[in-house]
């Protein structure tokens, strides 16, 4: 019996846990930089700090093993939640509140937000232990037809909660900013509205999460299993390392997203800047549903539509494909920076058609990683792959901002296609090392 709360359905706590895996994760990585830009705080350190954040989803596999080891996943999963819970109640306590002259000049120094930081870090070690505890509590909790059956739910839901995180939370803030007049009260009551949301959350998960009875410590009625598991912990990095082709792999993991992992950081900065600092000018709430909203959608829709080209063709045939879709679109920015549209329709149209192609060419990434990763250590592999996948955002996004600070940003923009022949040439390499069936159905 999987189950000893045979009742609780699947309905009541899948879509709400996903839902709630991905809140964190958005707040740190993306509304911290708008956050930070409508705080006047500088491009270079907004940039730089913020991408600092990555670094507990780089270096997760490196206790992933301790959930196994210590407490059951159920209890990861609550106590994670109700430590970020307690993070986001101290960061809407904790906010600063620079003068308007001071944001207004954009010469907001980031060591005001120090407190900040720390907790935005406490909260992103917190969201990475819960990803790696709800993952595997899923697989647990759930027999694999359900696994199947809601595999889908789970993938729409952390969906709804990237809409929810870059474009309704954006969209309340900006509201607040206009109505308030006071942009540092704006953010801190957006942060207390999610406090109170995912206390609620974790609330309501503390009494619907159910407890699978094959949910326990790996040292339950073990005495020599931690030193087990710690050796089995070691040789899957060391067979991981010993993999043939494992060099071009870790170049092509952090070269293939370079383009995206510099622009992604300046977005949100250039949507809000002033016309006469070469940005567009665009409101808060205005970000939140051009690019929070309709971004987010087309980036969906792109990520659909690759999966079923995908699995129609294979990776080989259509990893050059998705790598154009990846680069080409970062074009649209070129044109955004140099034409500086008014109307709403061409920035979004500019957008949904950049977002639309890191969607479609995000698969081949995630099917190369998928690929790579087979093996005896599959699960395991991929972890590391995905540590490698936060790499190849957080070090190029930590120096995007003070390129933009010092080639403006129609330059920087120019740059960030220039960066697209590095995917290229990656791709190029890769493409003969895949296996030609590997994807088709």
């Amino acid at each position: 019996m999987k189950n000893q709360q045979k009742n609780i359905s699947p309905w009541l706590w899948v879509p709400t846990l996903y839902f709630a895996e991905g809140i964190p994760y958005f707040l740190v990585n993306n509304i911290s930089v708008m956050m930070f830009t409508r705080m006047g705080v500088p491009n270079g350190q907004m940039a730089l700090f913020t991408s600092l954040l990555y670094l507990p989803w780089a270096i997760k596999p490196l206790w992933s093993p301790f959930v196994d080891i210590l407490k059951t996943k159920r209890w990861w999963i609550i106590t994670m939640q109700i430590l970020m819970t307690a993070a986001f109640i101290l960061l809407t306590l904790t906010i600063p509140h620079p003068d308007a002259a001071t944001i207004a000049a954009g010469e907001t120094s980031i060591s005001l937000f120090t407190v900040m930081l720390v907790l935005f870090f406490i909260t992103a070690f917190a969201s990475a232990t819960h990803d790696i505890a709800a993952d595997g509590f899923y697989m647990l909790a759930l027999t694999q037809h359900l696994q199947a059956a809601f595999v889908g739910a789970r993938s729409v839901f952390y969906r709804l909660s990237s809409i929810f995180g870059q474009g309704v939370l954006l969209v309340i803030a900006g509201l607040l900013e206009t109505h308030t007049g006071n942009i540092p009260l704006a953010w801190q009551l957006t942060l207390l509205i999610t406090s109170i949301l995912f206390a609620l959350l974790s609330l309501w998960h503390t009494f619907f999460l159910p407890k699978p009875q094959t949910d326990k410590s790996s040292l339950e009625g073990k005495q020599q299993s931690a030193v087990a598991i710690l050796r089995e912990f070691g040789r899957t990095f060391v067979t991981y390392f010993r993999k043939p082709g494992i060099w071009l792999a870790m170049i092509f993991m952090l070269v293939y997203r370079l383009p995206e992992a510099f622009l992604i950081k300046m977005i949100n900065p250039f949507l809000v800047a002033d016309m006469e600092k070469g940005g567009l000018g665009l409101a808060t709430e205005t970000v939140g549903v051009v690019y929070g909203t309709i971004g987010v959608a087309f980036l969906m829709l792109g990520g659909i539509l690759g999966g079923i080209y995908a699995s129609r063709v294979g990776l080989r045939k259509s990893l050059w494909w998705m790598a154009a879709c990846m680069t080409l679109p970062c074009l649209s920015f070129v044109y955004l920076s140099m034409v500086q549209p008014v109307n709403l329709v061409w920035i979004s149209i500019a957008i949904a058609i950049e977002q639309f192609g890191y969607g479609f060419g995000f698969t081949a990434y995630m099917l190369y990683m998928m690929y790579f990763s087979e093996g005896e250590f599959k699960t395991a592999h991929y972890a590391i792959c995905t540590a490698f996948m936060a790499l190849s955002m957080m070090i190029p996004g930590a120096v995007a901002g003070y390129i933009q600070e010092a080639i403006g940003y129609q330059s920087f923009f120019w740059m960030v296609i220039a960066c697209c022949a590095a995917t290229l040439i990656v791709t190029f390499f890769v493409d003969r090392q895949v296996d030609p069936d590997y994807g088709k159905k």
